[in-house]
């Protein structure tokens, strides 16, 4: 225990905390709440959720902000299942790749305008959203071309091949890997954090920041399209604006796990844990009836509470 206490961050204990806190709540509402079934079906949920926080905990980590993923989701749900639909047995087979390739692009255009362009990415990424929803509008008149998704991407959203896991589980716990990895084992993740301290002083000591920058932001588009392709896998079509809900709750989970909102310190373990955390809240505010708008509310009372936690200790570090 002592152990566990010396290596893991506070918030992160905390985040944990409270996610034992919300299994006892929600075991009074339901006594299926701590069922082996209903947790692998919150896990799965999750994963949604978590590889969407993957690419977002990076650009937190740099100290920018993500406002285009609802519609790069969208994307990547909408382009994966058209692709399908325009090159037959082709396109099946490319549904995946192409929806993640075009959530990628748009990632890059977020990069390139953070990071040369200079604008600042809550504006730069806001505006490329409502390009990516003029676009689908546009191209699709409001539809998907084609309703059903591939076999592949309904296995991979729904299905259960070892043990009774979640497929989707796996891609996210490969989704992690990855990103674990870069932050740790890379000279990428080192320039991460070193971007999140002081971009200034990282730029002055030679590294690439703005190459940097727009690897991160196609890394967060392409993790937000691939959560598309699941999703439209998941409900068996891809729609419009199914990337809605998950902005607040990705940036909220981010923040929630340590991940300073500011940039510069925060952990994947930490992600997890906010993920996990703000699934099980929307499963007992679900349970109670909340409307979506209550919910959206909480989130943002979260991210507007850890700004100031964190501002403060900015101020106190100085």
């Amino acid at each position: 225990m002592q152990f566990i206490l010396r290596h893991v961050e506070k918030p992160v204990l905390i985040a944990f905390g409270f996610i034992v806190l919300l299994l006892i709540a929600g075991s009074f509402y339901s006594s299926n709440f701590l069922s082996a079934t209903y947790l692998l079906q919150q896990l799965q949920v999750a994963s949604f959720l978590g590889i969407i926080s993957s690419g977002v905990m990076l650009i937190i980590l740099l100290g920018h902000i993500d406002l285009s993923i609802p519609w790069l989701v969208t994307v990547g749900g909408m382009m994966s299942t058209a692709a399908a639909g325009w090159w037959g047995d082709a396109g099946v087979a490319l549904a995946i790749p192409f929806g993640m390739a075009c959530g990628f692009v748009f990632g890059v255009i977020n990069g390139i305008g953070v990071a040369y362009l200079r604008i600042p990415s809550m504006i730069f990424t806001l505006g490329v959203n409502a390009v990516a929803q003029g676009l689908m509008v546009l191209h699709t008149g409001g539809f998907a071309p084609q309703d059903k998704t591939t076999d592949l991407m309904h296995w991979l959203a729904t299905g259960r091949s070892f043990l009774g896991i979640p497929n989707a589980l796996f891609v996210w716990a490969a989704v992690g890997a990855v990103i674990i990895f870069i932050l740790g084992r890379t000279a990428l993740g080192r320039y991460i954090y070193a971007i999140g301290n002081r971009e200034g002083a990282t730029y002055l000591s030679g590294v690439n920041t703005r190459g940097v920058l727009i690897g991160c932001f196609a890394i967060s588009g392409t993790c937000s399209a691939l959560s598309g392709v699941l999703l439209a896998g998941y409900s068996n079509k891809a729609y419009q604006a199914m990337g809605d809900p998950y902005l607040l709750p990705a940036i909220a989970a981010v923040v929630l796990g340590g991940t300073h909102i500011l940039g510069g310190r925060g952990t994947y373990l930490g992600t997890v844990a906010g993920v996990i955390l703000i699934t099980l809240l929307q499963s007992i505010l679900s349970v109670m009836q909340m409307p979506e708008a209550g919910r959206q509310v909480i989130y943002g009372v979260v991210i507007i509470v850890m700004l100031l936690v964190y501002g403060r200790e900015a101020k106190e570090a100085r």
